[in-house]
């Protein structure tokens, strides 16, 4: 086996008497698509912020290639290949599209010229292309996640950490965002996507990792993790076995 892109090492953090995740250990491979379920309250999202400096862990540790990354900044992190989008969408709204996205794409280049066609790549990319400059504060929540996708593009990840890219999304606009993770992955970016929508998260999913009150309950493939009785139980419901 070659070696993982990402290893989550036995990670444990704590807010004072609560123990968000707890001995926390998966990894994820070169270009390998992973989904993280759990109900809310399982320490996903905080996982995330763990994952990408955000917060420091009470113990174990996180690499990316081999190398040890827990204790970077944010900004480290991401300049190392790692880029996340976040559940609750914040863009600049008084900004336009095109330079939210240079926000991002200035992470590799000083130069405006260079980070203006990065930016308008990453913007073609999601599909929003024509809104380069529309002013943030106006899109919509589905044209808002592409903003934060696209932000996330221009940074030039090798892997990619999207929080609830469906969430908040009218049911007309999800086949184009699973399409566009679809599209990410076959571009040979490695993701790992937190997600409710079982049916979108099972059917992207190359594998999937169940968390529940900070733990890992099942870490496998789509088939096996949803037919689990510890995950059925914690979170899919029988209706969902059935």
């Amino acid at each position: 086996m070659s070696q993982p892109l990402l290893e989550v090492q036995s990670v444990t953090k704590r807010f004072g008497g609560l123990t968000a995740n707890r001995d926390i250990s998966f990894h994820v491979a070169p270009g390998e698509l992973v989904g993280v379920i759990g109900p809310n309250g399982a320490g996903k999202s905080t996982l995330f912020d763990v994952l990408t400096g955000f917060l420091r862990p009470e113990a174990g540790a996180v690499r990316l290639d081999g190398d040890l990354i827990t204790d970077l900044r944010p900004d480290e992190v991401t300049r190392r290949g790692v880029a996340r989008t976040f559940q609750k969408l914040r863009p600049f709204g008084q900004m336009t599209v095109l330079d939210n996205v240079m926000v991002g794409a200035f992470l590799r280049t000083w130069d405006p010229r260079e980070a203006r066609a990065r930016a308008r790549a990453a913007l073609e990319s999601v599909g929003l292309d024509g809104k380069e400059e529309a002013y943030a504060r106006v899109l919509s929540t589905g044209q808002r996640k592409r903003l934060e996708l696209a932000r996330a593009l221009a940074t030039r990840p090798r892997l990619l950490l999207l929080d609830e890219v469906t969430g908040g999304v009218d049911q007309g606009s999800i086949p184009a965002l699973v399409d566009l993770v679809r599209r990410l992955h076959a571009d040979g970016t490695a993701l790992v996507v937190i997600e409710h929508n079982m049916r979108v998260i099972m059917d992207i999913s190359q594998r999937v990792v169940a968390l529940h009150l900070g733990e890992v309950i099942a870490d496998g493939s789509p088939e096996a993790v949803g037919s689990d009785p510890r995950v059925i139980e914690a979170y899919l419901g029988q209706a969902y076995a059935r």
